[in-house]
């Protein structure tokens, strides 16, 4: 389940617009979702105290008893220990995605025995509430116990920077060993998918990607990549190197539309 807050939810009606009140609206619905679980276990003795059916409910329900993972969007600190009172009010699991300012309480992240899916970004920009990112927090997370994975955030950083923002993060104090768990089986165990995807075993889907040379060289280049053991891209072949040498819409017609490109056949 996805979440968020800090300036995410600061917005006009339906968001609630301010922090506080975006957190008290979570902590009402999880209330909420208290009320309808006993009221479903009751419902199982007596169908005539079985509540009306509501799939949002039904999903929160899941979130309490951990069969769904919450995935929380969070930047600043103050934020983030925000997510970490909730999650401990209300017993249920969670992945703090982002973390811009992670590296302020990763002792308490680590203590909350919460992992991270954090972002680098390597060009000036974004939010203003993830003004102080730094290139160590992986590092510094790692150092303190926090499983950490990495992920792009596409039309803001392209998923072709992936591995460097792992690269980044070695050359910012990770180890080169959690670096490269981090961008394959620490994701996995993130989504509960660490039996089908994030590693190379028997059994497993064959997602993989075949490099060049070092995963963290920004030389190094993508040969092929195989999803469910079928190659779905090869360099040596020349539409799959157009596209991975010129980008999204490569070989495509396009004429600008506003600030940016679109496909002539999108036009109107």
């Amino acid at each position: 389940m996805k979440m968020a807050n800090g300036t995410n939810s600061m917005k006009a009606p339906p968001f609630p617009g301010t922090r506080g009140k975006s957190a008290a609206l979570v902590r009402q619905k999880f209330i909420e979702a208290q009320e309808y679980r006993e009221k479903l276990q009751r419902g199982l003795e007596d169908p005539n105290k079985a509540p009306a059916r509501d799939i949002g409910m039904e999903a929160l329900v899941e979130v309490l008893e951990g069969t769904r993972m919450v995935h929380h969007h969070t930047h600043r600190h103050d934020d983030i220990m925000t997510v970490l009172r909730l999650a401990r009010e209300f017993g249920y699991r969670v992945v703090l995605h982002h973390v811009s300012e992670g590296w302020k309480v990763a002792e308490q992240i680590a203590a909350a025995e919460v992992p991270c899916s954090i972002i680098l970004l390597d060009s000036p920009g974004g939010k203003l509430e993830a003004i102080d990112l730094i290139f160590t927090t992986g590092g510094v997370l790692e150092r303190a116990g926090v499983p950490v994975a990495f992920h792009t955030d596409d039309g803001i950083t392209d998923s072709r920077l992936f591995l460097r923002m792992a690269a980044l993060g070695v050359r910012a104090g990770m180890s080169r060993g959690a670096a490269l768990e981090a961008v394959t089986l620490a994701g996995a165990r993130m989504l509960d998918l660490q039996d089908r995807i994030g590693s190379l075993r028997p059994g497993k889907d064959a997602d993989f990607v075949v490099l060049s040379g070092d995963p963290f060289s920004v030389y190094t280049q993508v040969l092929e990549t195989w999803v469910e053991g079928v190659k779905v891209f090869d360099r040596s072949d020349p539409k799959d190197r157009l596209y991975a040498v010129g980008g999204y819409g490569a070989g495509h017609g396009q004429t600008p539309y506003h600030c940016c490109f679109a496909d002539e056949e999108d036009q109107p």
